[in-house]
């Protein structure tokens, strides 16, 4: 943060703070911060198919019936007393049992994909360096320099499946099954006295097709995950000095009581978060604003540090659900490093001692 307060000296050295793009009329006693036309981004949400449409395949197998039928077996014929008739055999053959066919399916076969989608796209912002060492003024402010820098976009794959082959169906043909049966003719007539002899008959089953095997099929749908992702619909930039309230450029204390280990914001916490903090960014429209969050000494430094950047975070994560666009906030979780009291490492305090150093706070920066 680069904090600015006017005095008359600095009116003195006027020209010094246009070469650093200072605020060209600053009254003395009077803090101003940089603020910048925020980039806006619009939440949108896309429908990515992870698996395909198709059908599955169901045999009906062919059904039969059976069939009584009467044929047949001796010819009626005529008996003569002189010279009685001869006969023959014959061998009459019919279908046992019709042909048909079988089905067999071939499943539907998968592969598998993937689908890179940007969720973030790239974005810039002007960032403060650091001050130049061989800097000859004795204002830090006069030697440090302003840097656009870029941050690419972000993207997250999804996998998907894909369709390689869908499901078939192939006929292999059933044969048919024939039958044969004999019969008795008359291969001479008896002659000079007829006597008739009437025909014998018999009775045949038989099998045959009622109906031929066949498929049913059912659609599977087309299955679809939806993935969010941020589209920049506005490119925010630079704009003029503001002045804004001195106490706000300073760390102010935002008291919320943590759970031990945790940095889940509680209702309390919410609203403490809506009543302090939303009103200065509604009131300072542009400014920049950093959340910082400590720990006290106890337990590791690298723990320390990771729930001091979750707590930090959470609370950027609130404002932004609030409708704070994030280019507007910042999220430091300083761990231990910067303790209040004597109370480091190996050093016996109080419990009211190490309270002072586990806090988290806020204050206006520069774009």
């Amino acid at each position: 943060m680069r904090k600015i307060i006017f005095t008359m000296v600095a009116l003195a050295t006027g020209i010094a703070a246009q070469a650093q793009d200072l605020p060209s009329n600053p009254e003395p006693g009077k803090c101003y911060v940089r603020c910048t036309t925020p980039d806006i981004y619009e939440t949108q949400t896309v429908q990515v198919q992870v698996s395909p449409a198709y059908k599955k395949l169901k045999v009906i197998p062919a059904t039969y019936k059976t069939v009584t039928e009467q044929v047949l077996v001796k010819e009626a014929s005529k008996q003569l007393k002189v010279i009685p008739a001869t006969y023959k055999t014959e061998t009459v053959t019919y279908v046992k049992k019709q042909g048909g066919s079988t089905l067999a399916i071939t499943p539907a076969s998968f592969g598998s994909g993937s689908e890179t989608i940007e969720v973030k796209a790239a974005y810039a912002q002007w960032e403060l360096g650091a001050p130049a060492p061989d800097c000859a003024s004795s204002n830090p402010n006069d030697c440090r320099y302003w840097c656009y820098k870029g941050y690419p976009a972000e993207y997250t794959t999804v996998s998907v499946r894909t369709l390689a082959n869908d499901a078939s169906v192939s006929r292999t043909p059933i044969a048919a099954r024939d039958g044969s049966y004999t019969k008795r003719v008359v291969a001479t007539p008896a002659r000079v006295e007829e006597v008739t002899i009437p025909a014998e008959y018999a009775n045949i089953t038989k099998t045959v097709l009622d109906k031929d095997a066949a498929t049913t099929e059912e659609l599977i749908p087309a299955t679809f995950k939806t993935v969010t992702k941020e589209v920049q619909t506005q490119k925010g930039g630079l704009t003029t000095w503001k002045e804004v309230d001195c106490k706000l450029v300073e760390y102010s204390a935002l008291p919320i009581n943590w759970n031990t280990g945790s940095a889940t914001l509680t209702s309390t916490a919410k609203n403490l978060i809506d009543t302090r903090l939303l009103p200065v960014l509604a009131n300072n429209q542009g400014a920049k604003m950093e959340i910082a969050s400590h720990t006290d000494s106890r337990g590791g430094a690298e723990s320390n540090q990771a729930l001091s950047e979750r707590r930090a975070q959470s609370v950027v994560n609130y404002l932004i659900s609030k409708g704070v666009n994030n280019s507007r906030l910042v999220a430091n979780g300083y761990g231990e490093r910067r303790l209040k009291n004597r109370c480091k490492d190996g050093v016996s305090c109080t419990e009211r001692e190490h309270a002072a150093n586990r806090r988290t706070e806020f204050r206006l920066i520069n774009n």
